[in-house]
Parts: structure tokens; C-alpha cells; sequence
């Protein structure tokens, strides 16, 4: 019994690779046979197992793997059956007679058509949906451009009524095709094999219609044979695409991110190139066709400077995006260090004239919070503060995050307006703040360095360069400008620079700091000796109140 069981489990085991080895050869003896004979009967019968063996594949692998979309796939089957009538009757009616073999063979188009809108419809592009569709189309536009010229216009020239029509259909169909299989092969994903051996159907597809469109326009004369391995091998193609297991992705709701941007630009380049020979080539064309050939090459340029315009306006705001983050704290949306200190060069003639205040804050107690919760919720309690201080200062003001639990405010304001905003400031911090934690509590300490006045039409040094100031606008829209590194005219004597603020202020802070006076003036430590000169913030369990020593 437990042989017998064994038996039956290795039998399950080898099925499996043996029936992968067996299709192959199968189908490559079924694809070569058409071309050993040339009997009627052969082929026909050839046509008909292919289509069988493909529907069939087509409905195992739906039940084996239960897609949730398997519209595509129904479509895919009855759109093989549609090519399999309308290849065998074009064999077995005469040329005259054509009518029914067109009639289904159009309808196969229709099917796989609607099968590719109904996988692609679901893949949303995560950026760059436009720019796909326009580059798809693009391609398949340069495409028709030069089907018109070699295959449609020789097609409607040498044939008579609707006969000619209906086979100049077939090479916009395929140029509409071209355009579905470009933008579902960019918006492929390397694990889908089932989409990728669907797409080397539908490439089969085309270019055994190139052949046939190239029969109909009279350029070549093969054997109809040749025409039909590329089909033959088309048809096998999606039955394997069925039995894998990928097959489950098509027409899932997915979201692309397609980084492919320079091979649809090459193949663009080639489109144009082929676009700028197409009026050289031909045989004498008349006026239909220059209007034609005119409007379709008009189309791509206007396609080919609005891809342009698009990849510009990309360029721009992956510039702006870049500064962005070179100049702006990640964590707290705040400027950074670096920002900081460049922002009194940017802003000099909206501050020019006036007093230049940098405070200098300091979290207390920072860092028992960041050790006793870890560094998550040191992160949470900072961009917590940034929120506070950014909702305290004004518009004009400018708020830096120096370095750990560091925090700068740039304003341009009498003394008086400055110690007002300090105890804003201070205030902010009197509520708890509420992380996912729960309720935490820290002060602050500020120290206040004032500045000179700035003289209009000065300069101001930064890192040792002398740099002019760009013209007026908002703290925060100078960051995307540039900051020349050096001018021959020296900063003015008179003027303090941002690095002495820094230095007074942090000198100040830490003062404020060690006798907890919630915040205090550089230039009125100095005066320590004469205590009805200084003014300081004091805090009592948490509140703040102005106190004169």
C-alpha cells in the first residue's frame, strides 16, 4: 500500500516536468510543419489543433489559477478562434470572393484590443501617466507615418472598392496595436512572465501582418506558409501565458512606476528619423497623400515639442524638489543649518535698514526624553516644537532647526518686539505636548544676540565670501536662487555678521540655561554688575512671568 502510494506521488512529481518538456517540442513540430508541406489540408488541420491547444491552455490555466479578472483571457480564446476562421477561409476562398475571412479576422483585432485596454485600464501610473500615454502614442504615430507612405497608399493605389479599404485597415490596426504593446511593455513589472510572453505574441502578431500587408501592397510575393509560422507561434505564446502563474496579474489593480523614460526617448529619435525620410520616398505622391503625410508628420512634431515641454517642466520641478531638500530640515520642514546661513544674504534688502534679532532656543530636558523613549519619539517631540515655533513667529521671520534640539529664529525687529516674541516663544512651551506616549512636558531657553542696522546697498559675508543681496521676496522663496561665491567689495565694518550672532546668541542661551532665566540678551550679560539693566524671563512651575532684576 505504501508503495503503491509512493508510486503515485513520484508519478505527480515527474508529470509536472515532463509535461513543461513536451510542450515546447510539441508546438515546435506543429509551427515547422507548415513549412515541410505545402498541402492544403496540412495546414488547415495545423490551424485548427494550434487554435484548439491554445483555447484549451486558455481555459486550464483559468481554472487552475482562478484570475480575479478573467475577461482579458475570454477574449484572448475567441479572438484565436476569430484568426483561425478568418486564416482559413482567406486559404480555402479564392481572392475575388473575399468578405467573411475579413469580417472575422477584424473582429479578432476588436477582441485582442479590448483585451489590452482591459489589462492596462487597471495599471495606474504612479508619475509620468501623461508622459506614457504621449510617448505611446508618439510611437505608434510615427509608426502609421510610415505605413502610409510604404504599405496604406500602394494598398488604396493598385486595388478597387471595398476590398482595398478593408486591407488598408490592417496596417492602422497595427500601428494602434504597436502603441497598446509600447505602453503595456513599460508598464510591465519584471516578475510578470505571463504579460511578457503575451507581449512577444502580439510583436508575432504584427509582424506576420507586416508580411501580409506587404503581400497586399504588391512589395513581396512569399509563400503564404512563411506568413503563418509567426501566427502559429503567436497563438501557442498566449496559451503558455495562461498556464503560468503570473496570468492572475493581468487586470489587477496595480500601481507602475515606469523608469524607462530614455529607451521610449531613442525610440522616438528613430520615429522621427524614419518621419524626415518618408517625404523622400515613394512613387509620385499626389495630393492625398502630401496632405496625409503632412498632417501625420505635423502631428508627431507637435507630439515630439510637447514631450519636450513636459520633460522641461519634469527638469524644473525635480530641480525645486532638490533644493528643496538641500535647504529644508526633513523631519521638521524647517530651513537647515546651511539655509540659515545664507538667509540674511537672500532677505538683505527687505531688512535692509532695520535690526537684525537671531534667537538662539534651547529644549530643556530634551534629552532625558529622547533617552527615557527612544529616538522615534525624540523625532516626534522635535517636529512637535518646529510646529509650535512655526505657528509663533511672523511671515517675514525666519525659523532654522541648527542641529539636534537647536532651533533658530531670524527676525527683523526693534528689542522690545524681539523680548515680546521670546516670551511667545517660551509660552508655547508651558502645555504638555501629546505623543504616542502620552503627555510630555519641557521648557525652552532662548538666548538674543541684536545685530546692527543694515545699511541698504551693503554686502554680507558668508563663509568668508563676499556675496551680493538678491532683490526682495519672502525668507523662504530665496532658497531656490543661487549665491554668487565672491565679490571684490568687502562686508561693511559696521555690520554683524549671521556667525556673530550665532555666537552671542549660544553664549546667551546657555546663560539662560544654567540659571533657568527662560531667556536673556547677549549685551545684558555684560552689565551683570548693574541689575536694573537686565531683563529676564522667569518660569515658576511651568508658567511664565516677567520679572526685572
Amino acid at each position: 500500500m505504501m508503495l503503491s502510494e509512493q508510486h503515485t506521488v513520484d508519478l505527480r512529481h515527474l508529470a509536472g516536468p515532463l509535461w513543461r518538456a513536451f510542450v515546447p517540442m510539441i508546438a515546435a513540430v506543429m509551427i515547422a510543419l507548415p513549412l515541410l508541406t505545402a498541402a492544403e489540408a496540412v495546414v488547415t488541420t495545423v490551424l485548427a489543433a494550434v487554435v484548439v491547444m491554445t483555447v484549451a491552455m486558455i481555459a486550464v490555466g483559468v481554472h487552475r489559477h482562478h484570475p480575479p479578472a478573467p475577461m482579458p483571457w475570454y477574449l484572448l480564446a475567441g479572438s484565436a478562434v476569430l484568426f483561425g476562421f478568418g486564416i482559413t477561409l482567406r486559404d480555402l476562398i479564392p481572392a475575388e470572393q473575399y468578405l467573411f475571412d475579413d469580417m472575422f479576422t477584424l473582429s479578432g483585432y476588436g477582441g485582442v484590443l479590448l483585451a489590452a485596454l482591459l489589462w492596462l485600464a487597471p495599471r495606474r501610473v504612479h508619475g509620468g501617466g501623461n508622459d506614457l500615454l504621449l510617448d505611446s502614442g508618439l510611437i505608434g504615430l510615427g509608426a502609421l507615418l510610415a505605413s502610409w507612405t510604404f504599405l496604406i497608399s500602394p494598398i488604396l493605389s493598385s486595388g478597387h472598392g471595398a476590398s482595398a479599404v478593408i486591407a488598408a485597415c490592417y496596417p492602422v490596426i497595427d500601428a494602434l496595436l504597436l502603441t497598446v504593446v509600447t505602453h503595456s511593455v513599460v508598464t510591465a513589472m519584471r516578475s510578470e512572465t505571463s504579460l511578457r510572453l503575451l507581449h512577444t505574441s502580439l510583436l508575432a502578431i504584427l509582424i506576420a501582418d507586416f508580411g501580409y500587408n506587404l503581400v497586399a501592397a504588391g512589395s513581396i510575393h512569399p509563400p503564404l506558409q512563411i506568413l503563418l509560422v509567426p501566427l502559429l507561434g503567436a497563438y501557442l505564446l498566449v496559451g503558455l501565458a495562461a498556464l503560468h502563474p503570473t496570468m492572475v496579474t493581468l487586470g489587477q489593480q496595480q500601481r507602475i512606476r515606469p523608469d524607462q523614460s530614455r529607451q521610449r526617448a531613442s525610440v522616438i529619435a528613430v520615429a522621427l528619423v524614419v518621419a524626415s525620410l518618408v517625404p523622400t520616398m515613394g512613387h509620385r505622391p499626389g495630393v492625398v497623400d502630401r496632405v496625409v503625410v503632412s498632417t501625420l508628420l505635423a502631428g508627431l512634431l507637435i507630439g515630439v515639442l510637447a514631450r519636450s515641454e513636459r520633460a522641461i517642466g519634469r527638469s524644473a520641478r525635480s530641480e525645486r524638489r532638490a533644493q528643496y531638500q538641500a535647504d529644508h530640515d526633513m523631519l521638521t520642514g524647517l530651513l537647515n543649518r546651511s539655509a540659515l546661513l545664507r538667509a540674511p544674504a537672500r532677505n538683505h534688502e527687505r531688512w535692509a535698514g532695520r535690526t537684525l534679532c537671531l534667537l538662539f532656543i534651547d529644549l530643556d530636558g530634551f534629552k532625558s526624553v529622547n533617552d527615557s523613549y527612544g529616538h522615534a519619539i525624540g523625532d516626534e517631540l522635535i517636529a512637535n516644537a518646529a510646529a509650535r515655533i512655526r505657528r509663533v513667529i511672523r511671515h517675514d521671520d525666519v525659523a532654522a532647526r541648527y542641529g539636534g534640539d537647536e532651533f533658530v529664529v531670524l527676525t527683523c525687529a526693534n528689542r522690545s518686539d524681539t523680548a515680546t516674541l521670546a516670551e511667545r516663544l517660551i509660552a508655547a512651551f508651558d502645555n504638555p505636548f501629546e505623543l504616542s506616549v502620552g503627555a510630555v512636558s519641557i521648557t525652552a531657553s532662548i538666548g538674543i544676540a541684536v545685530g546692527s542696522a543694515r545699511p541698504a546697498g551693503s554686502v554680507h559675508e558668508i563663509r568668508g565670501h563676499t556675496v551680493p543681496c538678491p532683490a526682495s521676496a519672502p525668507a523662504e522663496a530665496f532658497l531656490a536662487q543661487d549665491v554668487p561665491t565672491a565679490l571684490p567689495t568687502e562686508p561693511t565694518p559696521a555690520e554683524t555678521s549671521v556667525y556673530d550672532l550665532l555666537r552671542e546668541a549660544d553664549s546667551a542661551m546657555y546663560h539662560a540655561k544654567e540659571y533657568t532665566l527662560g531667556y536673556v540678551f547677549h549685551d545684558e550679560m555684560r552689565h551683570q554688575g548693574h541689575p536694573e539693566s537686565r531683563r529676564v524671563w522667569r518660569r515658576e512651575s511651568h508658567k511664565t512671568r516677567e520679572t526685572a532684576v
